[in-house]
């Protein structure tokens, strides 16, 4: 893994064995960063890192040069199960410029990656023969378990090392039980191992330990872009899902991620910095910028109140989202924290704000959700914000995890795409 920094002073490196064959990959944003902090991981996992100093002028050719010779040998890319303790590393009070990675997760990674899976069927009681089928990568691995001779399924969780902590995991599962049992939201069943617990700690001894969920498989379909009635379901979900929140009494230890200006486009953000998306130009960056400070001056006089900030879902894109019947399943609760309300109404349109039929998506939303609760005017007026935050906030994401095949699906016109965005927002809601 080759890792940029624009940081003056670099992190603590340990001395890594050079014995050990190098694992690097090509696409290096060199010409960004003022002061370069190189450092190539070996195939271990749980890998030793070797500074190789501050890097101006011509070392960022020779850079160049050496990141070229490490990748004609032919190696393949860096395991993605390798990629998040060096960003976590970089992020100790230092604002990395990018994790330069490549490729989505390759065959070495997927390799380790089905180990842990194949290994924790064994802490459940399944049928013989049950397997597991790797059907998405994203903060973590998800898996499609399956057993011969019945259609019945289930989906196996493998969380990303160092996300979640085991707190936050567990109260995650705590608000979605809760939140089926009050019949405010259909939710996934969580299904507990042989040892009676939800969360299963698995390791091996080529993977470092790893936590896992399973739950039981829902049927459904994703629902459409443009179905509005749809939409309207989901408001009235989100709704009820907002009414749980402010009556329930969070369980001792409750943990989750705080989303707010500073953890999304401020000094700490959980999914990397705006200014490190995929084809950023000083151009494009100046544009961004205006419209950062812009939705911060908002997002401050909107305040916080708890009638507006509570524990949310956070991630109610359509992918999340299953249509069953005439009902609304709402599924992958690992992005779920404490955030404005309105959030969750501006993840309904991820990846697709700039679609024109998004007024009308919205307006649905709006109409669902004060069918079960109140909106204010005031609140209708800023959903644009959320819009705005979120679509940024995303192309932070697709920056930061350029490995996934959704990131790489979007990629640089992804950001292009947002630049009108920004203007019109500019126009529309300046203070």
């Amino acid at each position: 893994i080759i890792a940029i920094s624009n940081t003056v002073s670099s992190p603590v490196f340990d001395t890594v064995n050079p014995s050990k064959k190098f694992r690097a990959c090509a696409h290096a944003k060199l010409s960004r960063a003022r002061n370069v902090h190189l450092a190539i991981s070996t195939t271990s996992h749980n890998p030793g890192w070797s500074r190789y100093g501050t890097l101006t002028g011509a070392k960022k050719r020779q850079a160049r040069h050496h990141i070229s010779l490490l990748t004609a040998k032919g190696v393949a890319p860096p395991a993605f199960v390798m990629a998040r303790p060096l960003s976590e590393h970089y992020a100790r009070g230092k604002r990395a410029l990018t994790i330069i990675e490549h490729g989505s997760l390759n065959d070495n990674a997927r390799d380790l990656t089905q180990v842990l899976a194949d290994q924790a069927l064994t802490h459940y009681a399944l049928p013989a023969g049950a397997t597991a089928r790797l059907i998405n990568v994203s903060e973590n691995a998800t898996y499609c378990v399956e057993a011969p001779g019945t259609d019945k399924r289930w989906a196996l969780r493998v969380h990303r090392q160092g996300y979640h902590s085991l707190a936050a995991i567990r109260s995650e599962l705590a608000w979605l039980v809760a939140l089926k049992e009050n019949g405010a939201a259909y939710t996934p069943t969580p299904v507990a191992g042989r040892d009676g617990e939800w969360i299963q700690k698995i390791q091996t001894n080529t993977m470092p330990a790893r936590h896992v969920v399973m739950f039981e498989w829902e049927a459904g379909v994703e629902p459409s872009a443009t179905d509005t009635q749809g939409f309207e379901q989901l408001g009235a979900v989100a709704a009820r899902m907002h009414a749980h929140v402010r009556q329930w009494t969070k369980p001792q230890g409750f943990e989750r991620f705080t989303w707010d200006f500073e953890t999304m486009l401020g000094g700490k953000p959980h999914w990397g910095a705006w200014r490190d998306g995929m084809g950023m130009t000083p151009q494009i960056e100046a544009v961004f910028a205006r419209t950062v400070d812009l939705i911060e001056k908002r997002l401050r006089r909107f305040g916080k109140g708890e009638d507006r900030f509570g524990l949310v879902h956070g991630d109610m894109r359509l992918a999340n989202l299953l249509v069953d019947g005439g009902q609304v399943k709402v599924i992958d609760f690992d992005d779920s924290g404490f955030s404005w309300f309105l959030y969750d109404c501006a993840t309904t349109v991820s990846f697709f704000e700039d679609s024109a039929d998004v007024p009308e998506l919205l307006a649905a939303w709006v109409r669902g959700y004060r069918s079960e609760g109140e909106l204010s005017a005031e609140e209708e007026a800023e959903i644009g914000t959320f819009v705005m935050l979120r679509r940024l906030l995303l192309v932070a994401w697709i920056g930061s995890h350029s490995e996934t095949d959704l990131a790489q699906s979007m990629g640089i016109a992804y950001t292009r795409a947002t630049v009108p965005l920004c203007e019109r927002y500019l126009s529309d809601f300046a203070v």
